[in-house]
């Protein structure tokens, strides 16, 4: 078989071992929530502009948190320990995908998270497939702030400042986009996703594709054989896939989070 291949109605998609070098898999088809998730527990992704037909992805190498590894730099735990914000789980979840696709992002010139992308994920999510990692903060003075007009506030006047959604399959959860509005926020909520992951043994974070900011904080990239090895390890993390919301919580409820990551990641890193 060639690929990639145009899909039709029927749910599946080739092996993605055989996909194109770059990693395409397929083309067309539609991003209803039973598409995705399938696609999904295949390792495989939607990623398209507007204007193309929808593109189905598998990159071979796979770039990949595994939480015992993540780096957290001393300059990010003096951010964390500082506590000057406050994690919260799938409050804002249509937010959080809308700024990842709105907030300008240094040498990117538009965005890929079209309409209907933001409406799927929001259909998953809806469905207790897709979560958001949120960073809430202050709302910071009008003189002074450097935030003119937040997304989100709330009523004590905390406003969404940064988060990171994406896609769970039970042992990965498969990250999609991130975004901060304040210092430090992104990699406040990929931090936050690394306790929520080791806490409820989720084996891997995906983040697709290799960047230097990744790298910098523990990516690492592994064969695509591998990643798919995960996907269908069986593992069964220690939550329910339908309510990630309530663990969630309870993770984040107090300040001694950061405390309790660094020393889970001490400890498994042999520090």
């Amino acid at each position: 078989m060639n690929l990639p291949v145009w899909l039709g109605e029927t749910l599946e998609f080739p092996d993605p071992a055989l996909s194109h070098w770059q990693g395409l898999v397929a083309l067309g088809g539609d991003l209803s929530a039973e598409r995705l998730i399938l696609a999904y527990r295949q390792g495989i992704f939607p990623w398209y502009s507007a204007g193309d037909p929808i593109m189905w992805w598998s990159p071979d190498p796979r770039s990949v948190f595994f939480p015992a590894l993540f780096h957290l730099s001393a300059s990010l735990r003096r951010v964390l320990h500082k506590h000057e914000f406050e994690i919260r789980i799938d409050t804002a979840f249509s937010d959080v995908v809308r700024c990842c696709g709105s907030v300008p992002r240094a040498g990117q010139d538009g965005t890929w998270i079209l309409p209907e992308m933001h409406e799927a994920y929001c259909r998953l999510h809806r469905l207790g497939h897709a979560h958001s990692v949120e960073v809430w903060q202050q709302l910071p003075a009008s003189s002074g702030g450097t935030v003119s007009t937040p997304p989100l506030c709330d009523r004590s006047g905390m406003y969404l400042a940064g988060g990171v959604y994406g896609v769970l399959t039970e042992s990965v959860f498969c990250g999609e986009s991130m975004f901060s509005l304040a210092p430090n926020a992104s990699k406040i909520a990929l931090a936050a996703l690394m306790h929520l992951s080791l806490a409820c043994e989720i084996l891997a974070v995906d983040c697709q594709f290799m960047t230097p900011h990744l790298a910098s904080l523990g990516a690492v990239e592994i064969r695509r054989s591998d990643y798919l090895a995960l996907l269908e390890s069986g593992h069964t993390p220690q939550y329910e896939a339908n309510d990630l919301a309530s663990p969630g919580a309870a993770l984040f409820a107090t300040h001694t989070w950061p405390q309790t990551l660094q020393a889970a990641l001490e400890t498994r890193q042999g520090r």
